[in-house]
């Protein structure tokens, strides 16, 4: 019999291959970043370079396969899938929380990807509550047990005050962000849940030692909804009120650069001229998680690599046509900023 939290990993996986899930009124404010064209960007589109080094490796271009899921019997063929597809591209692969492989040991073999993406970027996970209540210890070894490179530590109190079963008590975070910086020994990135980084978030983490962001802004997957569509009564009616809750994905960005981060862009990402948008307001990658889950689950590793290529040509001609050669003359590159982001920012 599948446990608590075998059944909450299935219902996610569920829950998010559909669109019942997403923002329904506030978006990530991207599509408010307007790339300069320029007819005479003399370059070719071989001279394009989107590679970029991230803690360590270098990715053909600047996509990560974002954590989603672990725990359960089908997030195995999902993870080996799109590692599988992250290997072969040059991309990085994150998993999702590892709590349920250090509450159910025998789940360890759901989060196992390294033989089919030896030489992949691999992010691990866990929950900031979680390892608030763990030794560095035992967090290095889950680290260790998936073979990861760096450990996302995720934020998620939205979501967790709708879950049924969610943690109340969420004092000890930035504490906790300190010790693991400061002892665990691999790169460690504050990772969101779908409601986005605010400015006074990155500079909390920066003061701690923290130097790299997950923004999983607002206006992609909101978790709170996930959340909301599993749960009764007062939770129900909680996440109903905060669905579009959060700092769109656009606004993270930028405060996390501004505070000196590393940032991966999640949260809503769909296309290669979204990845373009957030390296030109800083990003150093984009990471794609439901459009790439539901891609996989359409077609297998095939589809998934089909998306990518799209996503892969629509960011090449976004460099092309605004003159830029690598990732770094993409952030120095022409753009206006218009609408709510405007004012957003603003006030920043």
């Amino acid at each position: 019999m599948a446990s608590d939290i075998e059944r909450r990993k299935a219902d996610h996986l569920d829950l998010c291959a559909t669109d019942a899930v997403a923002f329904r009124e506030r978006t990530t404010l991207l599509e408010q970043v307007r790339l300069v064209h320029q007819s005479l960007p003399e370059l070719s589109l071989a001279e394009v370079d989107p590679s970029v080094e991230l803690f360590g490796k270098t990715l053909r271009f600047p996509i990560v396969i974002a954590g989603m899921t672990g725990g359960h019997a089908r997030a195995a063929e999902i993870n080996r899938g799109l590692a599988a597809v992250a290997e072969a591209r040059g991309y990085g692969f994150g998993l999702g929380s590892q709590r349920a492989m250090h509450e159910q040991p025998e789940l360890a073999s759901t989060y196992a990807v390294r033989d089919v993406a030896p030489t992949t970027l691999l992010l691990g996970n866990i929950g900031v509550v979680t390892a608030r209540d763990l030794p560095t210890s035992a967090i290095a070894t889950l680290v260790e047990s998936v073979g990861a490179d760096a450990l996302c530590v995720h934020m998620n109190p939205a979501m967790e005050i709708v879950q049924p079963e969610g943690d109340r008590d969420f004092r000890g975070g930035l504490a906790t962000f300190e010790r693991l910086v400061r002892d665990l020994g691999k790169p460690v990135v504050a990772k969101e849940t779908g409601n986005g980084i605010s400015s006074l978030t990155a500079a909390r983490l920066a003061s701690v030692g923290v130097r790299a962001i997950d923004t999983s802004g607002a206006g992609g997957t909101s978790w709170v909804g996930v959340e909301t569509l599993r749960a009764e009564g007062n939770e129900r009616r909680l996440g109903e009120a905060f669905w579009d809750w959060g700092v769109p994905t656009a606004v993270s960005i930028v405060a996390s650069v501004k505070a000196g981060h590393t940032v991966i862009a999640t949260g809503g990402i769909t296309s290669g001229l979204d990845v373009a948008r957030s390296v030109a307001l800083g990003a150093r990658a984009a990471g794609f998680a439901r459009h790439a889950y539901t891609a996989y689950v359409e077609g297998g590793e095939s589809a998934a690599h089909a998306f990518f290529e799209g996503v892969e040509s629509e960011l090449r001609a976004a460099m092309l046509l605004t003159g830029s050669a690598s990732l770094d003359d993409l952030r120095q590159a022409p753009r206006i900023l218009t609408g709510e982001l405007r004012d957003w920012l603003r006030d920043l």
